[in-house]
Protein backbone atom coordinates (compact mmCIF):
# COMPACT_ATOMS: atom_id res chain seq x y z
CA UNK A 1 0.00 0.00 0.00
CA UNK A 2 1.27 3.46 -0.94
CA UNK A 3 0.92 5.60 2.16
CA UNK A 4 2.59 8.83 1.07
CA UNK A 5 0.41 9.49 -2.00
CA UNK A 6 3.31 10.91 -4.03
CA UNK A 7 3.85 10.41 -7.74
CA UNK A 8 6.88 8.49 -8.95
CA UNK A 9 9.40 9.84 -11.48
CA UNK A 10 12.52 8.13 -12.88
CA UNK A 11 15.20 10.23 -14.54
CA UNK A 12 18.50 9.21 -16.09
CA UNK A 13 21.86 10.73 -16.83
CA UNK A 14 24.07 9.88 -19.80
CA UNK A 15 25.88 6.94 -18.17
CA UNK A 16 23.40 4.16 -18.97
CA UNK A 17 20.11 5.45 -20.43
CA UNK A 18 19.30 2.01 -21.90
CA UNK A 19 19.17 0.46 -18.43
CA UNK A 20 17.01 3.34 -17.16
CA UNK A 21 14.63 2.85 -20.09
CA UNK A 22 14.33 -0.87 -19.28
CA UNK A 23 13.69 -0.05 -15.62
CA UNK A 24 10.90 2.32 -16.63
CA UNK A 25 9.44 -0.32 -18.94
CA UNK A 26 9.35 -2.78 -16.05
CA UNK A 27 7.58 -0.14 -13.93
CA UNK A 28 5.18 0.72 -16.80
CA UNK A 29 6.09 4.41 -16.66
CA UNK A 30 7.81 6.83 -19.03
CA UNK A 31 11.31 8.14 -18.26
CA UNK A 32 11.42 11.67 -16.84
CA UNK A 33 11.85 14.45 -19.38
CA UNK A 34 15.28 16.04 -18.97
CA UNK A 35 18.49 16.72 -20.84
CA UNK A 36 22.10 16.63 -19.72
CA UNK A 37 24.55 18.47 -21.94
CA UNK A 38 27.88 20.24 -21.65
CA UNK A 39 28.86 23.85 -22.05
CA UNK A 40 31.72 24.72 -24.39
CA UNK A 41 34.23 24.53 -21.54
CA UNK A 42 33.06 21.04 -20.50
CA UNK A 43 30.85 22.03 -17.56
CA UNK A 44 27.76 19.88 -17.06
CA UNK A 45 24.37 21.45 -17.78
CA UNK A 46 21.14 19.85 -16.52
CA UNK A 47 17.63 20.86 -17.61
CA UNK A 48 14.47 19.30 -16.11
CA UNK A 49 11.42 19.73 -18.35
CA UNK A 50 8.64 18.56 -16.05
CA UNK A 51 7.50 19.40 -12.50
CA UNK A 52 8.93 17.22 -9.72
CA UNK A 53 7.51 19.08 -6.72
CA UNK A 54 6.53 16.55 -4.07
CA UNK A 55 7.36 13.57 -6.29
CA UNK A 56 9.30 10.45 -5.33
CA UNK A 57 12.26 10.92 -7.69
CA UNK A 58 14.72 8.19 -8.71
CA UNK A 59 17.87 9.19 -10.63
CA UNK A 60 19.52 6.31 -12.51
CA UNK A 61 23.20 6.97 -13.10
CA UNK A 62 26.21 4.66 -12.90
CA UNK A 63 29.43 6.48 -12.05
CA UNK A 64 31.29 4.71 -14.84
CA UNK A 65 33.52 5.91 -17.68
CA UNK A 66 33.86 8.87 -18.02
CA UNK A 67 33.82 8.51 -14.25
CA UNK A 68 34.15 12.13 -13.15
CA UNK A 69 31.66 13.40 -15.76
CA UNK A 70 29.15 10.75 -14.71
CA UNK A 71 29.62 11.63 -11.04
CA UNK A 72 29.15 15.35 -11.67
CA UNK A 73 26.02 14.66 -13.72
CA UNK A 74 24.58 12.70 -10.80
CA UNK A 75 25.44 15.40 -8.25
CA UNK A 76 24.02 18.22 -10.37
CA UNK A 77 20.84 16.25 -11.12
CA UNK A 78 20.35 15.62 -7.40
CA UNK A 79 20.84 19.32 -6.70
CA UNK A 80 18.40 20.28 -9.45
CA UNK A 81 15.74 17.96 -8.04
CA UNK A 82 16.26 19.24 -4.50
CA UNK A 83 15.94 22.86 -5.62
CA UNK A 84 12.80 21.91 -7.56
CA UNK A 85 11.26 20.65 -4.28
CA UNK A 86 11.20 16.93 -5.05
CA UNK A 87 9.55 15.02 -2.22
CA UNK A 88 12.30 12.39 -1.93
CA UNK A 89 15.40 11.79 -4.04
CA UNK A 90 16.90 8.33 -4.46
CA UNK A 91 20.22 8.03 -6.27
CA UNK A 92 20.07 4.75 -8.20
CA UNK A 93 23.74 3.92 -8.84
CA UNK A 94 23.96 0.50 -10.55
CA UNK A 95 27.77 0.74 -10.52
CA UNK A 96 29.33 2.77 -7.71
CA UNK A 97 32.62 4.19 -8.96
CA UNK A 98 35.59 4.84 -6.64
CA UNK A 99 34.43 1.83 -4.57
CA UNK A 100 37.87 0.22 -4.78
CA UNK A 101 39.34 3.20 -2.89
CA UNK A 102 37.60 2.20 0.32
CA UNK A 103 40.60 2.22 2.69
CA UNK A 104 44.14 3.49 3.11
CA UNK A 105 46.32 0.86 1.44
CA UNK A 106 49.46 2.87 2.18
CA UNK A 107 50.47 6.09 3.88
CA UNK A 108 48.79 9.29 2.70
CA UNK A 109 46.20 7.49 0.59
CA UNK A 110 42.75 9.09 0.30
CA UNK A 111 39.57 7.17 1.04
CA UNK A 112 37.82 8.33 -2.10
CA UNK A 113 34.74 6.13 -1.64
CA UNK A 114 33.95 8.03 1.56
CA UNK A 115 34.45 11.36 -0.21
CA UNK A 116 32.02 10.35 -2.96
CA UNK A 117 29.50 9.26 -0.32
CA UNK A 118 29.80 12.69 1.32
CA UNK A 119 29.30 14.44 -2.03
CA UNK A 120 26.14 12.48 -2.83
CA UNK A 121 24.71 13.14 0.63
CA UNK A 122 25.61 16.84 0.55
CA UNK A 123 24.08 17.23 -2.92
CA UNK A 124 20.73 16.30 -1.40
CA UNK A 125 20.08 12.58 -1.95
CA UNK A 126 17.75 11.02 0.62
CA UNK A 127 18.81 7.43 -0.04
CA UNK A 128 21.02 5.36 -2.34
CA UNK A 129 20.17 2.22 -4.31
CA UNK A 130 23.10 0.31 -5.76
CA UNK A 131 24.21 -3.20 -6.70
CA UNK A 132 27.11 -5.43 -5.60
CA UNK A 133 29.28 -2.85 -3.86
CA UNK A 134 32.95 -3.78 -4.07
CA UNK A 135 33.15 -3.55 -0.27
CA UNK A 136 30.07 -3.93 1.92
CA UNK A 137 31.41 -1.44 4.47
CA UNK A 138 30.88 1.39 1.96
CA UNK A 139 27.25 1.39 3.09
CA UNK A 140 28.57 2.77 6.38
CA UNK A 141 30.24 5.68 4.59
CA UNK A 142 26.80 7.20 4.01
CA UNK A 143 24.68 9.01 6.59
CA UNK A 144 21.56 8.13 4.57
CA UNK A 145 19.96 4.72 3.90
CA UNK A 146 21.77 2.52 1.36
CA UNK A 147 20.24 -0.54 -0.27
CA UNK A 148 22.84 -2.84 -1.82
CA UNK A 149 21.15 -5.22 -4.25
CA UNK A 150 22.59 -8.60 -5.26
CA UNK A 151 23.12 -9.50 -8.89
CA UNK A 152 24.31 -13.05 -8.29
CA UNK A 153 20.83 -14.58 -8.37
CA UNK A 154 20.58 -13.52 -12.03
CA UNK A 155 23.71 -15.56 -12.70
CA UNK A 156 22.26 -18.44 -10.70
CA UNK A 157 19.26 -18.57 -13.03
CA UNK A 158 21.51 -18.56 -16.09
CA UNK A 159 23.88 -21.31 -14.97
CA UNK A 160 21.10 -23.43 -13.49
CA UNK A 161 19.57 -23.53 -16.96
CA UNK A 162 22.97 -24.47 -18.43
CA UNK A 163 24.17 -27.09 -15.95
CA UNK A 164 21.27 -27.77 -13.59
CA UNK A 165 21.41 -27.48 -9.81
CA UNK A 166 23.73 -29.64 -7.73
CA UNK A 167 25.83 -30.76 -10.71
CA UNK A 168 28.89 -32.54 -9.30
CA UNK A 169 30.94 -31.70 -12.40
CA UNK A 170 30.58 -27.95 -11.77
CA UNK A 171 32.52 -25.81 -9.30
CA UNK A 172 32.40 -22.14 -8.38
CA UNK A 173 35.79 -20.45 -8.10
CA UNK A 174 36.57 -17.30 -6.16
CA UNK A 175 39.22 -15.26 -8.05
CA UNK A 176 40.82 -14.18 -4.75
CA UNK A 177 40.48 -14.65 -1.01
CA UNK A 178 38.57 -11.37 -0.63
CA UNK A 179 35.70 -12.65 -2.79
CA UNK A 180 35.31 -15.90 -0.86
CA UNK A 181 32.09 -14.96 0.95
CA UNK A 182 30.43 -13.88 -2.31
CA UNK A 183 31.52 -17.06 -4.09
CA UNK A 184 30.42 -19.28 -1.19
CA UNK A 185 26.90 -17.85 -1.25
CA UNK A 186 26.81 -18.27 -5.03
CA UNK A 187 28.00 -21.89 -4.86
CA UNK A 188 25.39 -22.71 -2.21
CA UNK A 189 22.63 -21.39 -4.48
CA UNK A 190 23.93 -23.59 -7.30
CA UNK A 191 24.42 -26.51 -4.95
CA UNK A 192 28.06 -27.08 -5.95
CA UNK A 193 31.48 -27.00 -4.32
CA UNK A 194 33.88 -24.06 -4.29
CA UNK A 195 37.58 -23.41 -4.89
CA UNK A 196 39.76 -20.32 -4.40
CA UNK A 197 42.49 -18.79 -6.52
CA UNK A 198 45.32 -17.64 -4.27
CA UNK A 199 47.15 -14.68 -5.80
CA UNK A 200 49.57 -11.94 -4.86
CA UNK A 201 48.93 -8.48 -6.30
CA UNK A 202 52.17 -6.70 -7.15
CA UNK A 203 50.68 -3.33 -8.16
CA UNK A 204 47.43 -1.80 -9.39
CA UNK A 205 45.75 -3.68 -12.27
CA UNK A 206 48.40 -6.41 -12.16
CA UNK A 207 48.43 -9.64 -10.21
CA UNK A 208 50.43 -12.85 -10.00
CA UNK A 209 48.48 -16.06 -9.55
CA UNK A 210 50.08 -18.44 -7.10
CA UNK A 211 47.96 -21.61 -6.72
CA UNK A 212 44.48 -23.12 -6.49
CA UNK A 213 42.91 -23.97 -3.14
CA UNK A 214 40.65 -26.92 -3.85
CA UNK A 215 40.56 -29.59 -6.55
CA UNK A 216 39.13 -28.41 -9.89
CA UNK A 217 40.62 -31.16 -12.06
CA UNK A 218 38.23 -32.21 -14.80
CA UNK A 219 35.56 -29.79 -13.59
CA UNK A 220 33.59 -27.09 -15.34
CA UNK A 221 34.48 -23.97 -13.35
CA UNK A 222 32.53 -20.73 -12.94
CA UNK A 223 34.49 -17.71 -11.75
CA UNK A 224 32.39 -15.16 -9.87
CA UNK A 225 33.62 -11.60 -9.34
CA UNK A 226 32.13 -8.15 -8.82
CA UNK A 227 34.30 -6.06 -11.18
CA UNK A 228 36.32 -6.78 -14.32
CA UNK A 229 38.45 -3.77 -15.19
CA UNK A 230 41.52 -4.51 -17.33
CA UNK A 231 40.72 -8.25 -17.04
CA UNK A 232 44.26 -9.18 -15.98
CA UNK A 233 43.16 -10.84 -12.74
CA UNK A 234 40.18 -12.59 -14.31
CA UNK A 235 42.12 -13.98 -17.27
CA UNK A 236 45.05 -14.92 -15.03
CA UNK A 237 42.70 -16.82 -12.73
CA UNK A 238 41.13 -18.64 -15.68
CA UNK A 239 44.60 -19.59 -16.96
CA UNK A 240 45.63 -20.93 -13.56
CA UNK A 241 42.41 -22.91 -13.17
CA UNK A 242 43.04 -24.69 -16.45
CA UNK A 243 46.84 -24.99 -16.47
CA UNK A 244 47.52 -25.51 -12.76
CA UNK A 245 44.21 -26.93 -11.61
CA UNK A 246 43.45 -28.99 -14.71
CA UNK A 247 39.87 -27.80 -15.11
CA UNK A 248 37.86 -28.96 -18.13
CA UNK A 249 36.52 -25.52 -19.04
CA UNK A 250 36.11 -22.09 -17.46
CA UNK A 251 33.17 -19.70 -17.50
CA UNK A 252 33.02 -16.35 -15.75
CA UNK A 253 30.28 -14.06 -14.46
CA UNK A 254 30.93 -10.53 -13.24
CA UNK A 255 28.51 -7.89 -12.00
CA UNK A 256 30.25 -4.82 -13.40
CA UNK A 257 32.07 -4.90 -16.73
CA UNK A 258 34.32 -1.83 -16.66
CA UNK A 259 36.42 -3.33 -19.49
CA UNK A 260 39.20 -0.75 -19.56
CA UNK A 261 42.26 -0.67 -21.81
CA UNK A 262 43.31 -4.16 -22.98
CA UNK A 263 40.41 -5.95 -21.29
CA UNK A 264 38.52 -7.04 -24.41
CA UNK A 265 41.67 -8.25 -26.15
CA UNK A 266 42.70 -10.19 -23.05
CA UNK A 267 39.30 -11.83 -22.78
CA UNK A 268 39.39 -12.69 -26.47
CA UNK A 269 42.74 -14.47 -26.05
CA UNK A 270 41.93 -16.05 -22.67
CA UNK A 271 40.83 -19.57 -21.82
CA UNK A 272 37.42 -18.28 -20.70
CA UNK A 273 34.65 -19.97 -22.68
CA UNK A 274 32.14 -17.22 -22.01
CA UNK A 275 31.89 -14.10 -19.84
CA UNK A 276 28.50 -13.07 -18.49
CA UNK A 277 28.03 -9.47 -17.33
CA UNK A 278 25.21 -7.40 -15.89
CA UNK A 279 24.26 -4.26 -17.81
CA UNK A 280 25.12 -1.92 -14.92
CA UNK A 281 27.80 -0.48 -17.25
CA UNK A 282 27.33 -0.23 -21.04
CA UNK A 283 29.70 -2.04 -23.39
CA UNK A 284 32.62 0.30 -24.21
CA UNK A 285 31.91 2.67 -27.06
CA UNK A 286 33.82 2.06 -30.30
CA UNK A 287 34.93 -1.39 -29.06
CA UNK A 288 34.48 -4.37 -31.36
CA UNK A 289 31.75 -6.78 -30.25
CA UNK A 290 33.04 -9.99 -28.74
CA UNK A 291 31.04 -13.22 -28.95
CA UNK A 292 32.57 -14.36 -25.66
CA UNK A 293 30.78 -11.55 -23.80
CA UNK A 294 27.04 -11.33 -23.21
CA UNK A 295 24.83 -9.35 -20.85
CA UNK A 296 22.00 -10.11 -18.44
CA UNK A 297 19.62 -7.26 -17.66
CA UNK A 298 19.57 -5.99 -14.08
CA UNK A 299 16.53 -3.83 -14.85
CA UNK A 300 13.93 -6.18 -13.31
CA UNK A 301 15.82 -6.24 -10.01
CA UNK A 302 16.16 -2.44 -9.88
CA UNK A 303 12.55 -1.96 -10.94
CA UNK A 304 11.33 -4.23 -8.14
CA UNK A 305 13.52 -2.44 -5.60
CA UNK A 306 12.30 0.96 -6.80
CA UNK A 307 8.69 -0.24 -6.60
CA UNK A 308 9.22 -1.42 -3.02
CA UNK A 309 10.93 1.81 -1.97
CA UNK A 310 8.12 3.84 -3.56
CA UNK A 311 5.42 1.76 -1.88
CA UNK A 312 7.29 1.83 1.46
CA UNK A 313 7.65 -1.97 1.43
CA UNK A 314 10.68 -3.82 2.74
CA UNK A 315 13.22 -5.02 0.15
CA UNK A 316 15.06 -7.23 2.64
CA UNK A 317 13.40 -10.42 1.39
CA UNK A 318 13.94 -9.84 -2.33
CA UNK A 319 16.76 -12.39 -2.50
CA UNK A 320 15.60 -14.93 0.09
CA UNK A 321 14.69 -17.44 -2.60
Amino acid sequence: MISHGKEIAVFTGNANPALAKDICSSLFINPGNCSITQFADGECSVSIYEPVRGKDVFIVQSTCNPVNDSLMELLIMIDAMRRASAGRITAVIPYFGYARQDRKAKSRDPISAKLVANLITTAGADRVLTMDLHAAQIQGFFDIPVDNLLGSHLFVKHFTKMFGKGNEDVMVVSPDVGSTARARAFSMKLGVNMAIVDKRRERANQSEVMNIIGSVEGKTCIILDDIVDTAGSLCGAAKAIKEIGGAKEVYACVSHGVLSGPAIQRIRESSIEHLLLLDTIPYPKNAEPLDKISYVSAAPVFAEAIRRIYEEVSIANMFDT
